[in-house]
């Protein structure tokens, strides 16, 4: 069982978990109009994001740094006023395209500080890791799945205005959060008897080439997915808009199965948890790698009904390991550098997985949609091979009761 200051902090952090990637997912829901808003092609378009991604993954050290420094409570609390304040702005600079570039890359900038800051906290200040990283997982898939289904209803209402207004005061939510918990910062110093083993610097450098690798699997997934599911799908989506009036618009009928693909991804990020508490992590990490790469090879060669259920495959597996590799930074990292350590795990896998964008938008020109699965199936073959050094490189297995 969780104490109060526990449970506090997890309801702050599952809340900014939530928040950063409901941001970072509105983008990818409104491309397809935002080509015929701005009438250009999709991999023009596309790049309006790239440094939203770029500094959402690179400014992390630095956040995570700060956080080592001033606490977690004062950068979360900058994390929601700053993307809320970004989110507004790039609303009312819509028309145009460098300007709303430019505010979407603010949002990155302070999304970036949500996980070196956030999940720092949670391997600080709770007991069960694998348990609270496993919630805060969860919260994270929600914003993923939550953000594609209202954003695009809003968009199908409203427009992409209204959606990047409704972003801003979501956010200021999160604010409103912290003013009534006050959990006190947990102790920067090691608990008696844990310390971290020695040699784990190169077993934690190892992680960090196969973090950096899944962190372009996971922007892939999530910027194209939504139109994927759009032009893949010409029958499921025909003869859902027959049944239902409502889904008449195919975006908004692929932004609810995206949000269908995420929210049972939510189940993944529990069962990483469960595994992370009892199992050695780094078999537990090469299992659910091993199995997203069947799902992205899936990916490519799927349509209508079965592209949806390959999926929920890879979804389950891909973001379900992220209870089981956070874990791991926090079994290779000493506890007074946790906020850098997640910080230096965010700038890998966010920062480098922002050439995804770029990759996505050059292969989808140069070959079709489909053919980026293949790309991404290769990177989770890559990803694979990365853990199994990781293994060799480490004699005894990761457990939680080795963490600080």
């Amino acid at each position: 069982m969780m104490d109060t200051r526990e449970r506090q902090i997890i309801t702050v952090t599952c809340f900014g978990h939530f928040m950063s990637h409901f941001n970072m997912m509105a983008f990818p829901v409104l491309l397809l109009p935002l080509t015929r808003f701005y009438q250009r092609d999709f991999s023009h378009v596309i790049h309006l994001s790239f440094l939203m991604y770029l500094f959402f993954g690179i400014s992390a050290l630095p956040w995570g740094m700060v956080t080592d420094k001033l606490g977690s409570r004062k950068m979360l609390t900058t994390f929601f006023v700053g993307s809320g304040v970004c989110a507004l702005l790039a609303a009312f600079s819509l028309k145009s395209a460098w300007g709303f570039s430019l505010f979407l890359a603010g949002i990155g900038i302070f999304s970036g500080i949500y996980h070196p800051a956030g999940l720092g906290l949670i391997s600080k200040g709770v007991k069960q890791i694998g348990k609270g990283l496993g919630y805060n997982g969860m919260a994270g898939n929600l914003g993923l799945a939550l953000s594609p289904l209202i954003t695009g209803y809003i968009n199908w209402l409203w427009g992409p205005k209204a959606a990047y207004i409704f972003l801003g005061g979501f956010n200021f939510i999160g604010a409103l959060l912290l003013l009534g918990l006050k959990f006190p910062e947990p102790e920067k110093k090691e608990a008696p008897g844990k310390e971290q083993p020695a040699g784990m610097l190169k077993a934690f450098i190892i992680l960090c080439i196969a973090m950096m690798l899944g962190g372009i699997a996971f922007r892939g997934l999530t910027v194209t997915l939504p139109s994927l599911l759009e032009l893949r799908n010409p029958d499921l989506l025909k003869a859902l808009a027959s049944g239902f009036h409502f889904l008449k618009s195919h975006n908004v009928t692929a932004s609810l199965l995206t949000s269908m693909v995420f929210t049972i991804g939510v189940a993944g990020q529990y069962v990483g948890g469960y595994i992370a508490d009892r199992y050695d992590l780094r078999r537990s990490y090469l299992t659910f790698h091993a199995l997203a790469f069947l799902g992205a090879l899936g990916m490519a060669f799927f349509t209508n009904v079965s592209l949806v259920a390959i999926a929920v495959f890879y979804s389950f597996f891909l973001l379900g390991m992220q209870p089981v590799e956070n874990s791991l930074v926090s079994a290779y990292t000493p506890r007074h550098l946790r906020h850098s350590a997640y910080g230096t795990k965010f700038t890998l896998t966010f920062g480098v997985g922002a050439f995804a964008v770029q990759l996505v938008g050059w292969v989808k020109a140069t070959w079709s949609i489909q053919a980026v699965f293949l790309f991404m199936a290769a990177v989770s073959l890559s990803i694979v091979i990365v853990i199994l050094s990781l293994i060799a490189a480490t004699k005894n297995g990761a457990r939680q009761d080795q963490k600080a």
